[in-house]
């Protein structure tokens, strides 16, 4: 059996607001740690039946960018689901809101900006 690695580093100020997150993976092409703003990770908890999670983002993360952030994990999310349940259907319902989503931030964005 092969084992894969994936190291998260998040560098905190004085209260504990992320600063920078570094990651890096084993089966990576990249040598170097890479730099994120943001990340979410979930884990399923089969035997309580719950979503387990940890979201964190910097505080240089900028509002529009959050917006793409979670418009693309939407996305992909609507994509692995199809993947791993064969529901056409429903996953262009969660790209239909994904983008109903992204159409209304930027509506707010274009509102705040008058």
């Amino acid at each position: 059996m092969h084992k894969s690695n994936i190291s998260i580093d998040v560098y905190l100020d004085d209260n504990k607001v992320p600063e920078v997150i570094k990651w890096k993976a084993s089966d990576s092409n990249a040598d170097m740690e890479q730099q994120a703003k943001a990340m979410m990770v979930s884990f399923w908890d089969g035997a309580d039946k719950s979503a387990l999670r940890i979201d964190l983002w910097t505080k240089d993360m900028m509002v529009d960018e959050m917006a793409d952030f979670y418009y693309q994990l939407l996305m992909t999310m609507a994509d692995t689901f199809n993947r791993a349940t064969n529901q056409p259907d429903l996953s262009a319902d969660m790209k239909q809101f994904a983008q109903g989503f992204m159409k209304k931030f930027k509506d707010s964005q274009l509102k705040e900006n008058q």
